[in-house]
């Protein structure tokens, strides 16, 4: 697979979501650097702006394996992971695997579920396996989480802790589309009020796993100049230093950072990072791993704000 053979199938990717999704580009974009770094996503948005929409036609377009979690209060780790049954007829304990068990998994309102059944997505996100029972049960490569959560619900919700927040790669927000783009979408999709029936789209599968592969592998393989690396590396340690954050990027989030950087160059059928990348996935990347100073939050600022002042006083290279 080539650099144009990759940015192909994203192209061709993004026009078959936009025939279902309307007005979100940005998040279908930074979807597609997630897929090619193989890392999780964390969509944040109003209820009805198609979060999990995304999700379906993004699993279908690929050709991968598709599941749902609905997170709830009642949710138990168990009913995400799985459990051995004993059976009595072969009098033996018999595994009967929970929905982590797929390739997309789709955590829908991950933050109205208790710290302890959302603990148990931890070692999924980070080691592709799940452990049950003492025995580990691999994934696979092709796993991938997109998560959802509504950012002003506060009722019955569960904040997902820090640890949990830097296993995922972006934290992608989900806008309402504007008015021509509304207007759209409701010629496209207001004579129902039920589930979408993708089927009526004619969705084509555009990849499959092993083409997956072939990008990642791309992806990992362009070099970055030393002045991307220390750029990158300063950028991330400077939001360690800075007064009104508490809590700074880890070093997982500079590694991150780079790998999109990657990906975005990819995308945009270069065989070379430049500065641009960097800023523009900084925000996505970084800002949901920041915490805020108590005297910071008060004043009103947010980890956004404070990354776009970082990013006007590091110097990008020349």
């Amino acid at each position: 697979m080539e650099l144009d053979d990759v940015r192909a199938l994203a192209e061709a990717q993004r026009a078959q979501i936009e025939r279902v999704v309307v007005g979100q580009r940005e998040a279908v974009d930074l979807l597609m650097v997630a897929v090619l770094c193989r890392g999780h996503v964390l969509l944040e948005g109003m209820p009805g702006t198609a979060k999990t929409l995304l999700a379906h036609v993004l699993a279908r377009g690929l050709s991968l394996d598709f599941k749902r979690i609905q997170f709830t209060p009642d949710l138990m780790p168990g009913d995400v992971t799985g459990t051995n049954v004993f059976n009595f007829q072969s009098n033996s304990f018999v595994l009967t695997k929970g929905p982590v068990f797929t390739q997309l998994l789709l955590a829908d309102e991950i933050n109205r579920t208790p710290p302890k059944t959302q603990a148990a997505l931890l070692q999924a996100m980070q080691e592709h396996a799940v452990t049950i029972d003492g025995t580990t049960h691999e994934l696979g490569d092709g796993f991938l989480v997109v998560a959802t959560q509504n950012p002003i619900e506060l009722e019955g919700t569960y904040p997902l802790p820090e640890a949990q927040l830097d296993r995922f790669l972006l934290k992608i927000r989900v806008d309402y589309p504007d008015g021509d783009e509304e207007r759209r979408m409701v010629r496209l999709h207001g004579h129902a009020s039920g589930t979408w029936d993708l089927d009526a789209f004619a969705l084509q599968p555009l990849a499959d796993l092993a083409r997956i592969r072939e990008a990642r592998a791309l992806v990992a393989a362009l070099d970055l100049a030393d002045e991307i690396v220390d750029y990158a590396v300063e950028v991330v340690r400077a939001t360690r230093e800075h007064p009104s954050l508490a809590a700074g990027g880890s070093p997982r989030a500079t590694n991150m950072l780079c790998l999109a950087a990657r990906a975005r160059a990819v995308l945009d059928g270069r065989d070379y990072v430049i500065p641009d990348d960097v800023k523009a996935l900084a925000a996505p990347v970084l800002a949901h791993r920041l915490v805020l100073a108590p005297g910071a939050e008060l004043e009103g600022e947010d980890a956004a704000g404070v990354l776009g002042t970082i990013l006007d006083q590091v110097d990008a290279p020349r």
